[in-house]
């Protein structure tokens, strides 16, 4: 055994450490702990780096060929049933540590600008602390058991940072959906862990694997049964990783800072259920069934997620929906079998995705200065436009993750969606097709992004644009729904934070755009590492059963001219993409919003998001307010009314029984007599 690993528990714990002690000085030292905000950050921010550097060792010791480790000890005992608390160190986990913690260090370092004006600077970073130790829990954690608890710790932590600006209606209307269809997914989750361990008696994942196949091959367990506890666990990630059909809280957690919006987008919430679908493997290989249910969902995500941002105004949003579709692709390569693939992915994209989210904080810090601390205008890129002279660092840094994720070579996306793509083609061409048009939409929607916001002139002070986006903000939405904001409540807050005081936007400070520099190098490097011809990552993280050996082997029978028909189709469907981009927002050759004239429908389909929200919001939000309004009405009318009567027979019997009680021996004789005389009568003419 490495000594290191022994230490390896202290990854999850630092971080926790640093929230507990934080948090307790706010509670019990509130004054006090805020005014040394400072010393607070930089206390909890280095006891994450410390965290990180152990992560890099360990990660070094499994990149050199130690034996994985597990260490467990007895949680819980009753009868034959043993519950066992621990870590596990293994290739998968190395590198999930290291994700996780580099871009939460980063993403800290880079909260001290973003939230620096900020009452609650300090709770956030006991928030972020807690968050990332949550996440780091659950990614060393030996089984199933273990990952639910910090599964749901991980879904608390996202519910106080999504709802972290709670005095804001739009704020809390979202921690509370992302809450509600959490708990849907979650549901899902226990009953398939539940189920599967009645099942096979075990929460270790290879030996619930096992077990599972060597009972639906005997006939022990029908694959039916089988396959529905793998589709049941596969829920839990269906919400954490936003995917169809409960994708529609991701986008509204954009409610929140936006240091949470790429922690969760890039690390954390998002990538936990991808996790789980990797850790779950052993199961899901083995049912052909579960196995094209994911794939199919991970497809249909990424086409739906491409779609919505197409037309999507917030930059953030915008944002949001490429990450259900950059997921999706993920999920659809895991239920191909492209185990190393959709892991490679999930790399690639925390770097550049974390990247996209900061630079977007960077350009709604840069916008407030001119429109002020509203939202709906800062974040809104119709008001942008030409901020590459303003902001180059951010502009610079936005290019290299709009290219990553777009997968122009030699990019990190690139190499990552072409090696999902490639499988796809060989698993299934349906998918592929899928695959291939998204990777067209992406490239399409994501310069549409970066042209409104960084090429041609700046547009946030003309008023006419401002006041059209008031206008369509304040018109009625349901709280569930999309645009859920009060416009009221906006005009209500400090005037002196309404308007801009300068008329033009800025970079933002070292702290902020430090952290997308240090990004932009994984963004851009990192998918080297994970080349189809000399292939270190999938040699490092293959499927489980299968050995370096085989994936040598695979290295080996590499094809060119397979490899640049692939890489050529995928390339060229968002050359295609990235070119329609240009001549419609940036040398303006088409007009947009003619093509959205002529095609009204699909217009107002995308910019509604497939009315989703809609849907829902008169199905279970109406829906389950009819069905309370029932249900007092039954209880108000039958329960209450069966327990009214009662009590009213009681009382008229007992008001006419009382003038029969009044004490006289020869009247109670008369009732006897009168009873048996009665009783005579009936009998005999019976």
């Amino acid at each position: 055994m490495e000594p290191l690993y022994q230490y390896a528990w202290l990854i999850p714990v630092l971080p926790l450490a640093g929230a507990m002690l934080v948090g307790l000085g706010l509670i019990s030292f509130n004054k006090t702990t805020n005014q040394l905000r400072q010393l607070s950050s930089v206390f909890v921010v280095s006891l994450l780096g410390a965290a990180m550097v152990l992560s890099f060792a360990i990660f070094w010791s499994q990149f050199h060929g130690h034996e994985p480790f597990t260490r467990t000890l007895e949680w819980v005992a009753a009868g034959n049933f043993h519950l066992m608390m621990g870590y596990t160190i293994d290739n998968l986990t190395a590198l999930m540590l290291v994700v996780v913690t580099t871009v939460a260090f980063l993403v800290m370092v880079y909260t001290d600008g973003y939230m620096a004006h900020d009452s609650g600077y300090v709770r956030f970073y006991a928030y972020l602390s807690l968050f990332s130790s949550s996440m780091l829990g659950l990614v060393i954690s030996p089984n199933l058991i273990q990952v639910y608890i910090f599964w749901e710790l991980v879904g608390m932590c996202s519910y106080l940072l999504i709802g972290f600006w709670y005095d804001r209606k739009a704020a809390a209307d979202a921690c509370q959906k992302a809450f509600v269809v959490n708990r849907v997914g979650d549901f899902g989750l226990l009953l398939g862990i539940l189920g599967l361990y009645w099942a096979t008696g075990s929460f270790e994942f290879d030996v619930m694997g096992a077990h599972l196949e060597a009972f639906v091959e005997s006939g022990y367990i029908s694959s039916g049964l089988a396959a529905l506890f793998a589709v049941l666990v596969f829920l839990g990630p269906v919400a954490k990783s936003a995917q169809f059909p409960l994708h529609v809280w991701l986008p509204d957690a954009m409610e929140g800072p936006t240091p949470i919006s790429a922690l969760i987008h890039a690390a954390t919430m998002v990538a936990a259920g991808v996790f789980l679908i990797a850790r779950m493997y052993p199961v899901f290989e083995n049912i052909p069934l579960a196995m094209t249910v994911i794939a199919w969902t991970g497809g249909f995500t990424a086409f739906l997620g491409a779609t919505i941002a197409l037309t999507q105004n917030d930059i953030k949003k915008g944002l949001a929906y490429s990450t259900i579709s950059q997921l999706g692709y993920m999920v659809m390569a895991m239920g191909i079998g492209a185990y190393s693939a959709g892991l490679f992915h999930l790399m690639t994209h925390a770097y550049f995705k974390a990247m996209l989210f900061l630079c977007s904080g960077s350009v709604i810090h840069g916008m407030e200065a001119v429109v002020g601390h509203d939202p709906d205008l800062a974040q809104d890129m119709r008001l942008m436009g030409g901020l590459r002279k303003y902001m180059p660092i951010t502009s610079l840094t936005f290019l290299i993750g709009t290219l990553a994720i777009c997968g122009i070579p030699p990019f990190a996306g690139f190499w990552s969606k072409d090696e999902i793509l490639g499988n796809a083609f060989a698993a299934s061409p349906g998918l592929w097709v899928v695959g291939w048009l998204t990777a067209g939409l992406t490239a399409f929607y994501m310069f549409r992004m970066y042209f409104m916001t960084f090429e041609g002139d700046f547009r946030g002070n003309i008023t006419s644009i401002k006041e059209q986006i008031k206008g369509a903000v304040a018109e009625p939405a349901p709280a569930f729904g999309p645009g859920a904001m009060d416009r009221r409540e906006l005009e209500a807050e400090d005037h002196d934070h309404d308007h801009g005081h300068s008329e033009s936007p800025h970079e933002s400070p070292l702290t902020m755009t430090l952290p997308l520099l240090l990004l932009a190098v994984p963004s851009t490097l990192v998918g080297l590492v994970g080349m189809p011809f000399d292939n270190y990552f999938e040699e490092f993280i293959h499927a489980p059963g299968e050995t370096v050996a085989e994936v040598v082997s695979h290295e080996a029978a590499f094809n060119w001219s397979e490899f640049l028909v692939m890489a050529g189709s995928s390339v060229g469907i968002a050359l295609i993409g990235i070119t329609v981009a240009s001549l419609m927002y940036r040398m303006g050759q088409i007009d947009p919003s003619a093509i959205a004239k002529n095609f009204t429908s699909l217009y107002k389909f995308s910019l509604n998001k497939w009315y989703f929200d809609d849907i829902y919001n008169r199905l279970f939000v109406q829906g389950s307010r009819r069905l309370a309004r029932q249900v007092m009405e039954v209880d108000y009318r039958v329960v209450d009314g069966a327990v009214n009567l009662t009590g009213l027979v009681a009382l008229i019997s007992g008001e006419g029984l009382k003038y029969l009680e009044n004490g006289r021996a020869q009247f109670y004789a008369l009732i006897v007599f009168g009873a048996v005389l009665g009783f005579v009568i009936v009998s005999g003419l019976s």
